[in-house]
């Protein structure tokens, strides 16, 4: 990270007091970049990570500002248990990163339920633990903020990506109802929709594939199976200035409810909006038809 990317950080750590950041997911990938800016920024951070703890630690030097604690997000109990050892250590959460999870690639005729049900576990039903276990401490002080990781694949579904989006279409969900739930409590929400970035993702044993796989489907999902591998490394977007928006985001004081971030998660989002509100106009006599009759 550059010395003018650290002093704009630190322009806007002077603008409000430095805060206590938690962020899940943060042995690669986003996770790692944000945690590496937010201490770069001056912010203090607990990290959590599934496994390697120290290791993240010690590649990180060791700051005093860093606590790292090993949390799977899909096991309720660790969830308090490192919650609790975050709070104790840190004093507060201001900043709650939910950014733990992984993408399937399956058709949804050729995904098993299993794998269904892992996805959401990690994505869905683990970010829902971490929020029951943050949100007590963070209602307590009327403060706090929690920012979402959601995916362009939240605003519309894709071939071969279906299962994944529908856990993102959730987090989106999940995001705007509990932002309306948690303003009385000066909490704010944010869902931030990454697009594609180079980050590991798409790297072979980072996303997982469906064990079926339908041979009538070789058409469509056949062909996004070649994606990930043409396109790893030659994503749009940089982590890095990713991670700057998720530091500025957690330090303004009126953030977005809904941010996509990337050009082409911000096209997929127009693209997405104009045409379901063509298709509606389309259909609007239909859509307006079915209520009751207003006696006069």
């Amino acid at each position: 990270m550059s010395v003018s990317t650290v002093h704009q950080f630190q322009i806007i750590i002077n603008m409000a007091s430095q805060k206590v950041l938690m962020v899940t997911g943060a042995f690669k990938g986003f996770g790692l970049e944000i945690v590496k800016a937010a201490l770069a920024a001056g912010d203090r951070v607990v990290a959590t990570v599934r496994s390697g703890a120290d290791n993240l630690f010690t590649a990180l030097g060791k700051p005093a500002a860093l606590t790292v604690v090993t949390m799977d997000v899909t096991n309720e109990e660790q969830v308090k248990e490192a919650v609790t050892t975050a709070l104790e250590k840190a004093g507060k959460i201001d900043v709650l990163i939910n950014n733990a999870g992984y993408g399937i690639l399956a058709g949804i005729e050729e995904a098993a339920d299993h794998e269904v049900k892992k996805q959401y576990d990690t994505n869905v039903f683990g970010l829902l633990n971490v929020l029951r276990s943050v949100l007590p401490s963070m209602r307590q002080k009327r403060s706090g903020h929690v920012i979402n990781i959601s995916s362009l694949f939240g605003y519309d579904s894709v071939i071969g990506w279906g299962i994944y989006g529908s856990t993102k279409f959730a987090v989106e969900g999940i995001s705007k109802a509990l932002a309306k739930e948690v303003a009385p409590f000066g909490i704010k929400v944010t869902a931030l929709a990454p697009g594609l970035f180079t980050t590991d993702f798409l790297g072979k044993g980072s996303y997982q594939e469906s064990v079926n796989k339908i041979d009538d489907y070789a058409d469509t999902i056949g062909q996004v199976r070649q994606v990930p591998e043409q396109l790893h490394g030659q994503q749009p977007g940089d982590p890095l200035k990713l991670a700057q928006v998720v530091i500025k985001i957690a330090h303004t004081e009126h953030p977005p409810l809904h941010l996509p971030v990337g050009t082409d998660a911000v096209e997929m989002l127009r693209n997405n909006a104009a045409a379901m509100l063509e298709e509606t106009a389309r259909w609007i006599t239909v859509a307006v038809s079915t209520d009751h009759v207003v006696k006069k």
